[in-house]
């Protein structure tokens, strides 16, 4: 269940990304955006942690500022992924991957605040 709500998190804070920044498209159905959510999930779990961990050095340095660039690599990368299975998600240039990162990010969070975790639920029948 975890798994489908984060899929839904993360193709409404693409959809907004989509609206809101000039630069990001979607041409597309709704269930491309779902695969291409899932594609985004995919990319943060499996390539993210081996770029976090090539450039360490990066975040040490600007005390973790780099964190912003490393969400607009993927968010990028997600386009390059996305176009090479033909499901129509584009981003063009690096700012627009940037202020979508931010945008998806912030969307991601504020909605994961209003999902509940098996760990919350797991914490409540201890008590």
């Amino acid at each position: 269940m975890q798994i489908l709500a984060r899929l839904l998190i993360n193709a409404a804070a693409l959809w907004v990304a989509i609206q809101f920044v000039p630069g990001i498209s979607f041409r597309g159905e709704w269930p491309f955006l779902l695969a291409v959510s899932l594609v985004f999930g995919a990319l943060n779990v499996v390539v993210r942690p081996v770029l976090k961990f090539l450039t360490f050095p990066f975040f040490i340095v600007t005390l973790g500022l780099f964190t912003f660039v490393l969400n607009a690599i993927m968010l990028w990368l997600t386009a390059v992924v996305s176009n090479a299975l033909g499901l129509g998600f584009d981003v063009n240039g690096f700012r627009a991957a940037f202020v979508g990162a931010l945008l998806v990010t912030v969307v991601s969070f504020v909605l994961s605040l209003f999902v509940k975790s098996s760990d919350d639920d797991r914490k409540n029948r201890s008590t």
